[in-house]
């Protein structure tokens, strides 16, 4: 990888790595649906001018099937599962779930399994089990399954990203899919706001704005970097560190729970989501990328 790739991964390891802290304390106040608008409005704010500047925002709505499709996959329906699953689950287990997204991105991206991959997929998939076993009856079993809804929208985002938007510019889509997620959720959220700034508390402000500001629109930036510096499927490893950080925050200031358990699950799903998107081995040619489908 190149060192534009690595500071692009570090940066957004550590920079989704905090949104599930923030939601953690954001949900206290601010319902998903409100706190889903506030995120996507408050994200379109900043990237909008950046996107009008540089002329970018038109283009970005040409292929407005796919803007769409990515908006919904992206943020409109796991951000909505992520806030709602957060009322129940820790940050940190919320974190460890989320790991899993590589293990998903393998098997739809219709790569070749090998033997590597698959016992990489089966042991991400027994920490994922492990960590479900003994944590689902703290909340339940529906905010699991949010949780894994959640790992299917965000495997299958930056593929769409890749194979119908890679041409078009960054800024611009950013800026798109945040103000028509804003769109989605206003008939929703807005009636609510009056009371809600009336009822809220400062952490969860601070949180819904740094979530905004943070997690939200510097994070998307990176992201369509990082995607065009090393792929689709790849980018997503990031979640290799993102629960890392999402467990160490939540010990430090939620002072969550780090167990024997909580380790090993990781390390299993660590290790299978290594493997199971591991490149070949030096010497055998990788087959192309398939050509972009036309829009």
């Amino acid at each position: 990888m190149s060192r534009r790739g690595w500071f692009l991964f570090i940066a957004m390891s550590v920079v989704w790595g905090i949104p599930y802290l923030l939601i953690k304390v954001a949900v206290r106040d601010i319902g998903p649906a409100e706190l889903v608008f506030v995120r996507t409005a408050l994200g379109a704010l900043l990237l909008l001018p950046i996107a009008l500047y540089r002329k970018e925002l038109r283009a970005s709505l040409r292929p407005w099937l796919p803007l769409l499709a990515y908006t919904v996959v992206e943020i409109g329906v796991p951000w909505l599962l992520l806030s709602h699953a957060e009322q129940q689950v820790d940050s940190s287990i919320t974190g460890l779930v989320i790991a899993g997204v590589p293990l998903v991105a393998a098997l739809i991206a219709r790569e070749r399994l090998s033997g590597t991959r698959i016992a990489g997929l089966l042991t991400g998939l027994a920490g994922v089990g492990l960590l479900v076993g003994f944590h689902g009856g703290t909340g339940g079993a529906v905010p699991f399954l949010e949780l894994f809804g959640v790992v299917l929208c965000y495997a299958t985002g930056p593929l769409i990203i890749e194979r119908w938007l890679a041409d078009v510019p960054r800024y611009g889509v950013s800026a798109a899919s945040l103000i028509a997620g804003a769109l989605l959720f206003a008939p929703v959220a807005v009636p609510n706001l009056p009371s809600l700034a009336r009822t809220v508390t400062l952490g969860p402000a601070l949180a819904a704005v740094a979530l905004a500001f943070i997690c939200t629109a510097l994070a998307f930036v990176l992201f369509f970097a990082l995607i065009a510096e090393v792929g689709g499927v790849r980018a997503t490893v990031i979640t290799f560190v993102n629960p890392a950080v999402a467990v160490v925050l939540g010990a430090l200031v939620l002072h969550e729970a780090i167990t024997p358990l909580t380790v090993g699950a990781f390390a299993l799903i660590l290790a299978g989501s290594f493997l199971a998107t591991r490149r070949k081995a030096a010497g055998k040619e990788a087959a192309p990328d398939p050509e972009p489908a036309p829009v």
